[in-house]
């Protein structure tokens, strides 16, 4: 330990990488991606805009500001409107992720940071994606250091190192120099915060803590820029991030965020969700809908087996008989009994299938009581997400399913039609008209050549 707190720094390498990075430097494999992050998470923030967990974050903004909240009247400041986005870009928990460790780092975290940043400072379209690009870069690497040690330390990955990736990306956007950067990530340790108790009653905090992020985030590039000093060793340290919110047991490897860095991107490899629920339910809900696909009569279903990684069952599966009988909507989303019941029945797992309307629907319900699951030693995750299904029929017949991977990342990307018909189809559940659907894509569509964020102004109410 002696020898890390006198050389260089994991937060030194990452200050010195985006300290110097331009928008030339992106890819346009990743230029693509973040347009699209954008495009997607700008959908969902309009969603969830008259959702009641949004509507408490509103009521608790403090004032008025210049920046926007998309789909709410007036102006908040920075902070708020960032808070307010994040929370709605993630609240229905159908926005981008990535594999090898569960992390929201793009349309939740890294758009409205830049989004609150860029309006209220000025910053053109190309400052904007570059930010959200350095934020979702960080925030992935950050996530692999130690695969599942936050979720088992009662830690949510994003909100912990969520944060930081955000902080990144505000940072690069403003245009910090190396020093006011890493004194910035050093702040973010003491900003990152969000454990994972919402998982026991379906409570609400989850789907803050990206808007937390990027509150923070903002906040810390900001007092770095403004000379806050900030711990060096904020990641490796003593006492740093991966001490205080990281099970011990699980290795840690640095390697992973500093070695490739400025060589070749990871934000290229994010996964856009096809579902409005949990990342590692997804590939179950595919094989859901190829059981459905066969016409069987669910009263004739005995029992319906799948095989897991580990790693998943404290958050998916147990305790079974909650995840069998959830007790909200959202307590749906990180269930696989309950997705798998209520995808069979509906043949969909959208925003619609996740509501008071939905989530108590008894022949779901029926499904859901007879979905168990096997732990899989040999189950890829956390590197790769899968899905498995084995149905076993009163009369004895077996149907059994894979789905070797997660649709809607870099295997089985999700088509263009199929992004902004989501896109589309969000902005309808929150309520808007075809013409503000038509505007607001046309601005995300266009927001690299936009000389400035004020054009955001026009989606408020």
């Amino acid at each position: 330990m002696a020898d890390q707190q006198t050389g260089a720094s994991i937060s030194e390498a990452v200050a010195n990488w985006s300290s110097e990075l331009k928008f030339s430097d992106m890819p346009e494999t990743v230029n693509s991606i973040v347009t699209k992050v954008v495009l997607d998470g700008a959908g969902l923030m309009v969603a969830a805009r008259h959702e009641d967990y949004v509507k408490a974050i509103v009521a608790s903004a403090d004032g008025d500001g210049q920046c926007t909240a998309l789909g709410h009247d007036g102006g908040f400041s920075a902070a708020d409107a960032a808070f307010i986005n994040g929370t709605a870009a993630h609240g229905e928990d159908y926005d981008d992720t990535a594999e090898g460790s569960p992390m929201h780092a793009g349309g939740a975290v890294g758009l409205p940071t830049l989004f609150a940043a860029a309006e209220r400072y000025g910053l053109n379209g190309e400052r904007l994606l570059l930010g959200v690009a350095a934020c979702i870069e960080i925030s992935c690497r950050l996530a692999v250091v130690a695969p599942t040690a936050q979720h088992r330390a009662s830690f949510h990955p994003t909100a912990v190192l969520g944060c930081f990736g955000a902080t990144v990306g505000a940072s690069v956007a403003l245009g910090l120099n190396a020093k006011q950067t890493m004194d910035a990530l050093g702040t973010a340790g003491s900003l990152a915060a969000g454990i994972i108790e919402y998982l026991g009653d379906g409570s609400w905090t989850k789907r803050m803590h990206p808007g937390w992020n990027a509150q923070s985030g903002l906040r810390a590039a900001l007092m770095g820029k403004a000379g806050f000093f900030g711990p060096k060793y904020v990641f490796e340290g003593e006492h740093g991030a991966y001490t205080a919110f990281a099970h011990p047991d699980i290795p840690q490897d640095f390697d992973k965020v500093t070695a490739t860095l400025g060589k070749e991107w990871v934000a290229d490899k994010i996964t856009f969700k096809s579902y409005a629920c949990g990342t590692m339910t997804q590939p179950f809900i595919d094989c859901a809908l190829r059981f459905r696909g066969l016409g069987v009569n669910p009263d004739e279903i005995e029992k319906i087996e799948c095989n897991v990684g580990e790693g998943t069952v404290h958050r998916l599966w147990e305790p079974l008989g909650l995840k069998q009988n959830i007790p909200t909507p959202y307590a749906g989303k990180f269930s696989v009994p309950y997705c798998i019941g209520i995808g069979m029945v509906d043949g969909a797992a959208g925003l619609a299938q996740f509501t008071d309307d939905r989530f108590q629907d008894p022949v779901a319900a029926k499904i859901a009581q007879k979905v168990v699951y096997v732990i899989d030693p040999e189950n890829e995750y956390p590197a790769n997400y899968t899905g498995h299904l084995k149905a076993t029929m009163k009369d004895g017949t077996v149907h059994e399913f894979e789905q070797p991977h997660m649709r809607g990342g870099p295997v089985e990307p999700l088509s263009d039609e199929e992004l902004y018909g989501k896109y589309r189809s969000n902005c309808a559940y929150g309520g808007w008209d075809e013409s503000q659907i038509d505007a607001l894509q046309s601005f995300c569509d266009g927001i690299g050549k936009a000389d400035n964020m004020d054009g955001l102004a026009a989606f408020r109410g």
